[in-house]
């Protein structure tokens, strides 16, 4: 039942893009997850967020980014250099953080210095505010409409904030069905894999997402359930992920993963965009309220209050606290995380970890193994007193 979704989710490049190219689709790649899909989307562009998946080698890569770069930059960085987003029109790049605003001068670098077709035909560099207050939701309205005014004049097209009205009313139907998904995970017991969640939401980033819509809704309409009761309920908290086979690592034979902080799904809540509001106005702000990204000044106690919640609501039993190296942001927050979370009777995992090629999932998973022996012997603790 999850096949099509995990081909899709495994691949950079997939049959539903190639058909829509084809048919003379626009494609344009992202690199964040507070990119708005919804500007794109009532474009008629399709929106794809770039993946650095199925990476042999990081020879250009490890040139351009030097040793103390996270290596999920690199690998996309390697895609690029390599050809394979060749079939994207444009490239749209958010400086998340240091390792991603440097993407943007690598990826012109890497074309002047080894001559190589690695720049899309469109490129924009796409900013976003540090912080939540009422001069960055404005300072956003205006970044938002200056990569409308950019996108439409690259590609001749026409903006309607009525066809963007619609859009946003489709992206909340959409974010419905994921929401029960995602309380499918969240249950007790789990009804669906960590693993299986996580490749429809990858593959929802990947591929038109009229057709993603339409696959969900008969996911939802004929799925039964996984039996998955006796299972260890753990939360996966840090660096961006979109491989399949970690989330897999992580839950073996023995665990599920049931709720988790990861920007190519849903994070911990799904958030809606006000119909009610203006358009631009209200895409900035539930983008920029979305933040369970530590790239937001000034939020932890709020990313904690979530991390809580969402412990509570869905028995979490353990929670992982993984990061790439080099990767600051999900370092340093993940130590705090564990100091609060261990304080509150939370049993706790740090992970650090290489994405990519140079990824180890089997020194990995002893690890993973020892953090399970610890929360069995919690539980037989709890029931014998």
């Amino acid at each position: 039942m999850f096949e099509e979704f995990y081909t899709v989710a495994q691949s950079i490049n997939n049959e539903y893009i190639v058909k829509a190219k084809e048919q003379g689709v626009q494609c344009i790649g992202y690199t964040c997850s507070y990119f708005p899909e919804e500007i794109l989307h009532s474009l008629g562009i399709i929106p794809y967020r770039v993946k650095g998946l199925n990476v042999s080698s990081l020879s250009v890569a490890d040139a351009a980014f030097g040793p103390f770069i996270c290596s999920h930059p690199k690998c996309l960085l390697q895609h690029f250099a390599d050809g394979d987003y060749s079939f994207l029109d444009g490239i749209v790049v958010t400086p998340g953080c240091d390792s991603m605003r440097r993407i943007d001068e690598c990826i012109r670098k890497t074309a002047v210095n080894l001559n190589l077709p690695v720049v899309p035909p469109f490129f924009f560099h796409y900013a976003v505010p540090h912080k939540i207050t009422e001069y960055s939701v404005k300072w956003l309205v205006d970044e938002l409409q200056r990569f409308i005014d950019s996108v439409t004049e690259h590609f001749s097209l026409s903006f309607s904030y009525e066809k963007l009205k619609e859009s946003i009313a489709f992206y909340n139907r959409m974010r419905k069905r994921l929401e029960e998904l995602n309380t499918l995970r969240m249950n007790y017991p789990a009804r669906i894999a960590g693993a299986d969640a996580v490749a429809v939401y990858v593959a929802g980033l990947s591929m038109p997402r009229d057709r993603f819509y339409s696959m969900v809704e008969s996911l939802l309409s004929q799925y039964t359930g996984t039996n998955l009761e006796g299972r260890r309920r753990l939360m996966l908290i840090g660096s961006a992920n979109d491989d399949i086979d970690f989330i897999k690592a992580i839950e073996g034979e023995t665990a599920v993963v049931v709720a988790d902080t990861l920007c190519y799904g849903p994070r911990l809540d799904v958030d809606y965009v006000d119909e009610s509001d203006e358009p631009l106005h209200a895409l900035a702000l539930r983008y920029l309220n979305h933040s369970h990204c530590p790239r937001m000044y000034g939020g932890y106690k709020q990313r904690l209050a979530k991390v809580v919640e969402a412990i509570e609501r869905a028995q979490v039993e353990g929670v992982v606290l993984q990061n790439i190296r080099f990767c600051d942001l999900h370092g340093a927050e993940n130590g705090l995380l564990e100091r609060d979370l261990e304080k509150m009777g939370i049993p706790c995992l740090r992970l650090e970890r290489e994405y990519g090629p140079m990824a180890d999932y089997e020194r990995m998973r002893m690890r993973i193994d020892a953090f399970i022996e610890r929360l069995e012997v919690r539980k037989f603790a709890n029931i014998s007193s």
